[in-house]
């Protein structure tokens, strides 16, 4: 990755266009320098106006993650979290993973504004671009073994809601087991990897990608209807503050979680899940379908329907409205 990349879009943060000369002349280098930079920032995705004339600019202003910003809106939570924010990386997920296994401590997040290789749950890419959303990846640490952690990735779609909520958000609800949505159209993923022995101690990689601004053409290539908070709350939107309510909220659960199970945040979650009650399509593992009305989940998070065959349980589907009359 070229050297000056990152902070000549920092300098083009403002959304103002500016000359290559003066980018030149801010950084101490060539415009061949500043070219090259910003050809390379096409390849990651990264779109640059270029006006002769005129110069360089984005196309639109970029709010920057900013690490002392969330170390203050951590507040008195500051202490469980480490934090670390990257211009670019693979993934997450993949860092995180990395640093877990070196031994990092629980409350480590890693976010980054770019991601090579963003992933999604059963294989998909997480579709991210500059300042268009959050991703970032939370590492915690359980006593319980993998065996015992069921229904987390409920309980953190718990602590998304709740912040979401303080944020003003509305018409903000769950769809098992791992999906945020906004009147049925995807605001946030989850994607949760775990470490360890079935009977402890565990890790949970918890990996987060929540939509904030997405540029025009993003919902082509996601592929399914999408939502983001610049069209749910009204005025500007501070990533950093954002994250720093997240990651409170985050804390707050997953200390709950790892206390009292899934099934003290049941109601929770049942209360906000989309789909409850509606028939639906679930999608099985195995590629085939069945239609079923949704009753509720278990203890452990496991979904409840009625499938035609008396009340059933379902620990891996997906949920489909396409297709149900």
């Amino acid at each position: 990755m070229p050297q000056y990349l990152f902070p000549i879009l920092r300098l083009l943060a403002d959304g103002r266009f500016r000359s290559g000369e003066e980018l030149a002349s801010h950084f101490g280098v060539t415009r061949a320098t500043v070219w090259n930079a910003v050809k390379h920032a096409e390849t990651l995705g990264v779109t640059i106006y270029s006006v002769r004339g005129k110069g360089y600019r984005l196309p639109q202003a970029v709010d920057f993650l900013d690490r002392e910003v969330v170390q203050t809106g951590l507040n008195g939570h500051s202490q469980r979290f480490l934090l670390e924010v990257h211009d670019l990386v693979d993934s997450t997920n993949t860092r995180l993973t990395r640093a877990a296994a070196e031994g990092a401590p629980s409350g480590t997040c890693v976010a980054a504004e770019l991601q090579e290789g963003g992933r999604g749950r059963r294989g998909r890419t997480w579709v991210s671009a500059l300042g268009a959303g959050l991703t970032f990846s939370l590492l915690w640490r359980f006593s319980q073994g993998a065996a015992g952690l069921s229904g987390l990735s409920l309980a953190v779609g718990v602590g998304l809601g709740r912040a979401l909520k303080e944020a003003g958000a509305k018409d903000v609800a769950l769809k098992w087991p791992n999906d945020v949505l906004h009147r049925h159209r995807k605001l946030a993923g989850i994607l949760i990897e775990l470490q360890g022995e079935m009977l402890g101690p565990s890790a949970a990689i918890i990996g987060i990608g929540l939509n904030v601004r997405l540029p025009e053409g993003a919902a082509a290539a996601i592929g399914q209807p999408v939502a983001d908070l610049s069209g749910i709350l009204p005025g500007q939107i501070n990533r950093s503050q954002l994250l720093a309510l997240l990651l409170r909220h985050l804390g707050d659960v997953l200390s709950e979680f790892e206390r009292d199970g899934f099934n003290a945040l049941r109601e929770e979650w049942v209360a906000q899940h989309a789909y409850h009650g509606k028939l639906v399509n679930l999608i099985l593992p195995d590629g085939s379908s069945r239609e079923a009305t949704v009753l509720g989940v278990a203890e452990d998070g496991t979904l409840l329907a009625e499938a035609g065959e008396g009340l059933q349980r379902f620990s891996s589907a997906e949920i489909s409205l396409r297709g149900v009359a």
